[in-house]
């Protein structure tokens, strides 16, 4: 029987909410997921520019902030938009998984947003939920959109640095965040409704193969965003959960990162002076949170 693991503690960082929070209007996307129009903010995809700003999307407004690293909150653009989740390349611009429109492109400079890749073929994408980049510039990213334990319409795509799209894996029940293991031969997805992180093997150009569980979760609503450090281990966040787990490759919880604030840990991100602290965005209160992390993050596409 396992011991529990180590418990990480968080402190906040910044608060959304508290100059930036909408209360006199209602969110026509919480409003049809949650049954709560009534959300000040829901935070996700932190995301760090070649300057070292932390960037987060707000899906319930469509909206894009820009953090310094004292913690000062910036509305860097609003536009018509559901933005998921959010990854910088290594050009400088960001890429946006938007749950209604599909993958746009940011100008953080500029503080706009565009279409980027919005159709599969002559479909349009269900969902795009969250995203992440390997080393050579191939974009893997997650098409979500309503699926669950009975609509498995969820996908996987990657889309090649050539701009080829390819199809990695398809009928998963509400496929959301993603990372790769260091040597890039196999694909962590979070799958919510499940409450699973499954493990996919890359195959060449093709589609994933040995499809199976790595870790399963119990309790909260399931895993969301997920990051990788250094040593090759997995951070999930648990959604509903208040929690971040910490998995070794061979799947064994070696920490637990609690949350110092609500129950909603959507997404985190490596970042600091020496990459490791780690940034965590908790959605119920608008705020995002730290933890100081024993190994740094692995690099990033946008940073190599």
């Amino acid at each position: 029987m396992f011991a529990p693991p180590p418990v990480i503690e968080t402190r906040p960082f910044a608060d959304v909410n508290a100059s930036h929070g909408i209360r006199d209007r209602e969110s026509e996307w919480a409003k049809l997921l949650f049954g709560r129009p009534n959300t000040p903010s829901f935070l996700e995809g932190p995301s760090f520019d070649r300057d070292g700003n932390l960037w987060l999307v707000d899906v319930a407004w469509g909206r894009l902030f820009r953090v310094t690293p004292a913690g000062e909150v910036e509305l860097a653009c609003t536009y018509e938009g559901e933005p998921n989740g959010l990854a910088f390349h290594r050009d400088g611009y960001g890429i946006i998984a938007d749950h209604y429109h599909g993958l746009m492109r940011l100008d953080p400079v500029a503080g706009t947003v565009e279409p980027w890749l919005v159709r599969n073929t002559n479909e349009r994408f269900r969902g795009t939920n969250d995203l992440t980049f390997a080393s050579n510039g191939d974009l893997y990213f997650t098409d979500q959109g309503t699926s669950d334990l009975i609509d498995r319409s969820g996908r996987v795509f990657c889309l090649r640095a050539d701009g080829t799209l390819d199809l990695i894996c398809a009928d998963l029940p509400s496929p959301n965040g993603l990372v790769l293991s260091g040597d890039e031969k196999v694909l962590y997805v979070g799958l919510t409704r499940d409450n699973a992180v499954w493990r996919m093997r890359l195959a060449a150009r093709g589609r994933a193969d040995q499809v199976g569980r790595f870790v399963r979760l119990s309790g909260g609503t399931g895993p969301d965003g997920m990051a990788a450090d250094a040593d090759d281990n997995i951070l999930v966040c648990h959604v509903g959960y208040g929690a971040i787990w910490v998995f070794d490759s061979m799947g064994t919880p070696i920490h637990r990162i609690n949350s110092c604030a609500g129950p909603a840990i959507t997404n985190c991100a490596f970042g600091g002076p020496d990459g490791r602290t780690l940034y965590i965005t908790e959605s119920s209160s608008g705020q995002v949170l730290v933890a100081d992390m024993p190994v740094a993050g692995r690099s990033l596409y946008s940073h190599m």
